[in-house]
């Protein structure tokens, strides 16, 4: 009898994404619609029709499209080919075509933005791929929708209410799938917390205690790119805040019901720099006359890559890839606290914190037969001058049950490798390899699971500037709960303790 903890998974990560959509979104659903092996009859004699290969375009060719254009043109090239590329930089068109020239791929034709829905007349995509600035995800989700595509999207799903609305209404009018990548639920460790919460062992939970910490290198990120605007990416409680939240959603078997929080920005600003010992703030590191004072100095021609991608595209569209962290015009925030009620009672204290001498994050899941604490820390570095997510750090996940009473359990955590703690490497095989089998995580996300995630960093948006708390069915309606993996409950009943000595 297996156990929750099937050591299978550790070894063998990728395993665990073969096994995945959600039961509206496997075969009958985004897998269908993606085209799947398809048989001649159903004898297991008969020949079978070579598969053919699932079609993708690909919006959006900043450097986080690169990891499904190299997972396409690489891994999986039997599979999968992309057939479009489409960017309002035409230069960093041409520097993905010519990472599809590096991969031996055949070379895909280049659309500017304007031209999107050009492209989907010419192309016909099987899917888009969604990898544009967060304030404009919604525009192309809903316009191939509307010609009858389906659609991946890197998170959020989007950074508004009303663009959420869109989305939802969008989906459901036309019957098209809406995915939205959640690659933190693919990460063997955290796949293995939902297996602890699923087994029942800590029993019902009824409240989470769960911070977030941004290091100097990688937080610091945020505030120098586009990110850096609230229009633009909904702040960190959206654009970063979106994967923590519905992991706890996922986690949980849960959504939001109302969310109350606090923001503020203390850290990135004027008054910071010359705290530093920095005469002022600056547009940007390229031109900065205290660049050899900083320490949060980005030199883009000391790292070719970023070079190649953005200092050398900014005639096309005069975007800086490196600028001040302490300028003034940053309206996001770098200090939070949300306080969150989900709709079986459970409670959530969240933190996110972007200035920290570490990143990861630290969880635990207090429950009616124990507590399950569980703690990541991820290996954040600089190498050079450009910053570099290399994953989670040797050695850096610990995860241990609390017994109500009796002695902790340390739990020896499932591995994997490459980005995100492997949850890259496990997703892509889902969306991209044959023939995914069923899932009892239930790892996929749809539209509404998308929704429920980044409407809980929204109303905090909305109580940063009110200072009220705001319910989740105020900014939103026909929202359906995602397909969850069954969880305990607060109805089942719940061993009376072993009697012990007060001492």
């Amino acid at each position: 009898m297996s156990s929750p903890l099937d050591p299978h998974s550790a070894k063998t990560p990728l395993s665990i994404g073969r096994r995945t959509f959600v039961k509206g979104l496997s075969v009958a659903g985004l897998g269908l619609a993606l085209g799947t092996k398809v048989l001649a009859s159903a004898s297991s004699s008969a020949p079978t029709v070579p598969v053919r290969r699932r079609r993708f375009a690909i919006v959006g060719t900043g450097h986080r499209h690169e990891m499904y254009q190299n997972a396409i043109e690489n891994d999986f090239k039997d599979t999968a080919e992309l057939v479009a590329l489409c960017d309002k930089n035409p230069g960093r068109i041409k520097v993905a075509q010519e990472l599809s020239e590096k991969n031996g791929a055949k070379i895909p034709p280049g659309y500017i933005a304007a031209d999107f829905d050009k492209m989907l007349a010419e192309i016909k995509p099987d899917a888009v791929i969604v990898t544009t600035m967060c304030s404009t995800h919604h525009e192309y989700l809903v316009r191939a929708m509307e010609q009858g595509f389906d659609v991946i999207t890197e998170k959020p799903l989007t950074t508004t209410a009303e663009s959420c609305q869109r989305i939802l209404d969008t989906a459901a009018k036309t019957g098209r799938h809406c995915r939205v990548t959640f690659n933190y639920r693919y990460s063997p460790p955290r796949t293995q917390v939902k297996g602890i919460l699923m087994s029942g062992e800590i029993g019902d939970i009824l409240s989470v205690d769960f911070h977030w910490m941004l290091n100097t290198f990688h937080g610091t990120d945020y505030f120098r790119r586009w990110h850096s605007q609230k229009k633009n990416s909904g702040g960190l409680m959206v654009h970063k805040a979106t994967h923590h939240f519905d992991l706890v959603n996922w986690w949980l078997g849960a959504v939001p019901v109302s969310v109350f929080a606090n923001g503020k920005k203390e850290f990135y600003t004027p008054a910071m720099a010359k705290r530093m010992g920095l005469e002022s703030h600056h547009e940007r590191c390229y031109t900065c006359p205290e660049k050899n004072k900083c320490g949060f100095l980005l030199d883009l021609n000391k790292e070719p890559r970023l070079k190649h991608l953005y200092l050398d595209q900014e005639k096309y569209d005069g975007y800086f890839r490196d600028r001040c962290v302490f300028r003034p015009e940053i309206d996001i925030e770098d200090t939070m606290n949300v306080i969150v009620r989900y709709d079986n009672d459970v409670t959530l204290s969240y933190s996110l914190n972007a200035f920290n001498s570490w990143e990861g994050y630290t969880i635990a899941f207090n429950g009616t037969k124990g507590r399950l604490e569980h703690t990541i820390v991820e290996s954040v570095y600089v190498n050079g001058t450009d910053t570099v997510q290399g994953g989670i750090k040797p050695g850096g996940v610990t995860t241990k049950v609390y017994p109500l009473r009796g002695p902790v359990r340390d739990v020896e955590p499932w591995t994997g490798s490459g980005g995100h703690g492997g949850g890259d490497a496990v997703m892509l095989s889902e969306i991209l390899g044959p023939n995914p089998a069923a899932d009892k995580y239930l790892r996929a996300s749809n539209e509404h699971a998308g929704a429920y995630s980044c409407l809980v960093g929204i109303a905090a948006n909305r109580c940063f500037e009110t200072g009220k708390p705001v319910l989740i069915a105020d900014l939103v309606t026909g929202l359906k709960k995602p397909n969850y993996s069954p969880m305990p409950t607060h109805e089942q009943p719940v061993p009376m303790p072993q009697p012990s000595k007060i001492s």
